[in-house]
């Protein structure tokens, strides 16, 4: 792989393709859950395309894929017309107000890239995640905040030598992982229809969040100026990021054994696969018998509240929750044990706690600092879900042949999900753990029993 860097050649604000209606235009509201980020750095997501062979497309052409792509994107803005918006404070002095919300009058539109490296495939998808797939996305310093002044969402497309990445940074004061893969297939749907696209999509997204408040209203924060609770938290980038494929065997293999260990079927998959990664992490760290570790897991409300909202509901409307023991606890028993814990800290997250959060939230709002949530140095932090249809987005370039996340929201105990690629209830893990970790890690005999489940 050279050593040059990423070079941007073009950049373009791609807007709606058609004007707004006037129902279009106005504000949106934002949630406390989407509140609760405003200091929170973008999310980051991507795909590795092949890039076709002379003889699988001999007519295929950047330039025109790029335009394709432009056109495609430009159509998919008419339904997700707020991620050509910005943010936009509304204060008042007497009686004080400061409320944030979307304005999609003002809609500069959606940020695409091209750029180009001198890389391969190969160097993209190695175990060990290089430091170049940082640079395959945009917005790498962007706070929530930010999105008062630069994109809510960014496409960085990057061409390789025998590839395509598309990088997708989005917001995490507009959506969620959920909302995220959402956007990307109709995009790729819309993107394959060509000519035959005639102004709907499959899965329309819904904005209505008056569900989720109880009503419409703007929620009036207790701050005069964004520096009373803004926050720049940079974790220093020191720790190794890795891939880890459990085989659907194995998956299956790890469910079964939590469920026999609990005589119950109720424990899941991801909450299996999680307590045998928050095991191994824990025995990794050495931490202190006599000390408390945690697992924070990153749940969508979409389905807790009742009635629920849409599987289409476009927004953040997410929640962690926590599992905890001591670290003397969590040795001594099996997976069950641990995914049992994960288990009931899930289930105890529903409607009515749901609904105390946000009616508490409201009356006293509270935004996260991510300085408070780094202080956690015992815990592992899981996102992001296998269950995402990543590998459905196809672009006219077929499967992808990787998902791959940039820097944000990245430190030590830092667990990505993602499906695997052959699908069947696999999973690829993506792994950020100091060096010194890392190493006990990958030599866990616990971990490489699983992973070698074929």
């Amino acid at each position: 792989m050279s050593s040059s860097p990423v070079k941007r050649i073009s950049e373009w604000f791609v807007k709606p393709l058609h004007d707004l209606s006037p129902e279009a235009k106005q504000p949106v509201h934002l949630t406390p859950f989407e509140l609760l980020c405003l200091n929170v750095k973008y999310s980051q997501k991507g795909l590795l395309f092949a890039k076709p062979s002379p003889l699988e497309n001999q007519d295929f052409s950047i330039n025109t894929f790029l335009d394709d792509l432009r056109k495609s994107l430009s159509a998919t803005l008419d339904h997700y017309y707020p991620l050509a918006a910005r943010l936009a404070t509304r204060k008042q002095e007497n009686p004080p107000s400061y409320v944030i919300y979307i304005d999609p009058e003002n809609s500069p539109g959606a940020k695409l890239i091209y750029a180009t490296v001198e890389a391969s495939v190969s160097d993209i998808i190695k175990e060990d995640v290089p430091k170049l797939v940082h640079s395959l996305f945009d917005l790498n310093d962007a706070i929530g905040h930010d999105g008062h002044t630069v994109p809510l969402l960014s496409i960085q497309v990057t061409e390789l030598i025998d590839g395509i990445f598309i990088g997708g940074s989005i917001n995490h004061m507009i959506g969620d992982g959920t909302s995220f893969w959402h956007f990307m297939a109709t995009w790729s749907e819309i993107f394959k229809s060509k000519e035959n696209y005639g102004g709907s999509i499959s899965r329309p997204p819904v904005f209505d969040r008056t569900i989720l408040n109880g009503s419409d209203r703007f929620i009036n924060l207790p701050y005069t100026n964004h520096e009373q609770f803004t926050e720049r938290f940079e974790v220093p980038l020191n720790f190794k990021e890795r891939f880890f494929h459990f085989s659907s065997a194995s998956v299956s293999k790890l469910k079964a054994k939590a469920n026999s260990e609990c005589n119950t079927n109720k424990i899941s998959s991801l909450q299996a696969v999680i307590a045998l990664l928050w095991r191994c992490i824990t025995r990794a760290r050495g931490l202190a018998n006599e000390s408390e570790t945690g697992c924070r897991l990153m749940v969508s409300n979409r389905r807790r509240i009742n009635p629920p909202l849409s599987d289409d509901y476009f927004g953040n409307p997410v929640h962690f929750v926590k599992g905890t023991a001591k670290v003397s606890d969590l040795m001594a028993n099996g997976i069950g044990w641990a995914a049992f814990l994960l288990h009931q800290a899930i289930v105890n997250h529903d409607d009515a706690t749901v609904r105390k959060w946000v009616k508490s939230w409201i009356e006293s709002p509270l935004i996260i600092k991510m300085s408070q949530m780094a202080a956690d140095l015992n815990s592992i932090h899981v996102g992001s879900s296998p269950r995402f249809d990543m590998y459905g987005c196809e672009f006219g370039l077929g499967k992808a042949v990787a998902a791959r996340s940039g820097q944000t929201n990245k430190g030590d105990g830092k667990i990505t999900m993602y499906p695997g690629r052959e699908g069947g209830g696999s999973m690829d893990v993506e792994i950020c753990l100091l060096p010194e970790y890392m190493v006990n890690f990958e030599s866990d005999e616990e971990l490489i029993s699983a992973l070698l489940i074929k």
